[in-house]
């Protein structure tokens, strides 16, 4: 079997950027239960960028697959925080190499004078959080969709 296309799903890869916190819950949405090695997260403070390398899983493709009764998918993607000015992290250890991480949520604190702080919220209590002079957050897929190892689509029991 061979990996899955964009154009299988009928769909380009996704490009998105959020400005406002409406924004940032279409981004939020679409990054739920992206899993990462934590060392695919990148701070680069000169450039004052936060970014991630995720694997997601493709919840805009859901519906169709089950549909059509074919594999659930996820493609890489990036998610980049820009004008960052610190972060910080809990609940995770950042010397553990071998971690690997799941996104939750992603929520905007704002500040004073369009300032604030965005926290990735990740699974198992842990969080990172990114003061930026503003909400200024990319999305962007940068492989072909792959099929979902598990098979399954994530889940979280109530």
């Amino acid at each position: 079997m061979t990996d899955a296309r964009f154009t299988d799903a009928s769909e380009g890869p996704l490009a998105l950027r959020a400005e406002s916190p409406e924004d940032l819950a279409v981004i939020a949405a679409l990054v739920q239960d992206a899993v990462l090695p934590i060392t695919e997260i990148s701070w680069e403070a000169r450039a004052r960028r936060l970014a991630f390398l995720v694997n997601r899983f493709r919840w805009e493709d859901r519906t169709q697959a089950e549909a059509e009764g074919r594999v659930f998918e996820r493609v890489q993607s990036l998610l980049v925080i820009s004008d960052v000015t610190g972060i910080a992290s809990t609940g995770i250890d950042r010397a553990d190499r071998d971690a690997v991480i799941s996104i939750l949520d992603l929520g905007w604190e704002p500040g004073a004078d369009g300032a604030g702080r965005l926290i990735v919220t990740l699974a198992g209590d842990g969080a990172i959080a990114a003061s930026a002079e503003c909400l200024s957050v990319d999305l962007r897929d940068v492989t072909r969709p792959y099929r979902a190892v598990s098979g399954q689509a994530p889940h979280h029991p109530e």
